[in-house]
């Protein structure tokens, strides 16, 4: 139960991360609000963190995967939001929800061994990828659908797998507020602070409860998913996995974006592709 629990409160976190970043980055643009969404994070972990202490074990090579996957995940984020001021929420998300393929792809690279069910599953979340960037968009809030977010959306899926795989090479035991520290340590270092020095950090008031919103889903999905894989890694992580199609459902109903018929196959044919890595991987 906790584990469906989890993976269903992931997804709809993430989901809902996408759609107030989405609204934020079209207001604001994206290295704000890549700013203010890792303060918000901050503001929130860090305290709980710090109160626990170092945790046993923490040693310079986990340390080390711990910086990567904390800088892969700013930089996918820097990207989707980028991403998002130029195309729809349903391509952007839908695309860079791959990154459980990428991460499996990066293992394979390292010297796993492929099983041929998630090799028939990453050729097929490649089949929607293609499907979802080729597919007619309409975007009410663009006066211009750019077909390079669809880029932005790969190049988001890369660094977020990028990041997985390094947080799995961590392999350490950590404290749920530690294991999500990292990126928004990283972030209000390196986008937060520097933009605040040179004052180029911007917020509106129509932009600040999407900031925040976002700041809040994002944390909320990594507790919930963290909750849920300590029962069941298979089931939480196919379940977190379908933020994407939430978003893209969501983003149809609230923003009034449309996607072609080959975009809604490609987002179906994508879902089932990350479901099927994430339960084999698990």
């Amino acid at each position: 139960m906790w584990a469906i629990l989890g993976g269903l409160g992931a997804a709809v976190s993430w989901a809902i991360t996408s759609l107030t970043a989405a609204r934020a980055s079209r207001l604001i643009g994206s290295y704000s609000t890549l700013a203010w969404v890792m303060f918000t994070g901050l503001v929130i972990v860090a305290p709980v963190a710090f109160a626990q202490g170092k945790p046993e074990g923490l040693d310079r090579t986990s340390i080390g995967w711990l910086v990567v996957a904390g800088l892969a995940n700013v930089g996918g984020l820097l990207l989707i939001y980028t991403g998002f001021r130029m195309g729809g929420v349903g391509v952007v998300a839908t695309i860079s929800s791959a990154e459980g393929a990428v991460a499996a792809v990066i293992a394979v690279a390292a010297g796993e061994s492929l099983g041929a069910g998630t090799a028939l599953a990453l050729v097929a979340i490649v089949a929607g990828v293609v499907l979802v960037a080729s597919a007619h968009t309409h975007v009410p809030d663009l006066d211009h659908v750019d077909p390079r977010a669809a880029l932005f959306g790969l190049a988001a899926a890369g660094a977020f797998g990028t990041g997985l795989y390094a947080t799995g090479r961590a392999s350490l035991d950590l404290p749920i507020a530690w294991a999500i520290l990292p990126p928004r340590l990283f972030g209000v270092a390196f986008i937060f602070l520097p933009l605040l020095a040179t004052r180029r950090l911007r917020l509106t008031r129509p932009a600040l409860p999407f900031v925040v919103g976002s700041g809040l889903a994002e944390v909320t999905g990594f507790v919930c998913y963290a909750i849920g894989a300590r029962h069941g890694i298979a089931v939480t992580a196919v379940l977190a996995s379908q933020f994407a199609a939430l978003a893209a459902i969501a983003a149809a109903v609230l923003f009034g974006e449309r996607l072609g018929r080959l975009g809604v196959i490609g987002v179906a044919v994508i879902a089932i592709g990350v479901a099927a890595v994430s339960a084999l991987s698990a």
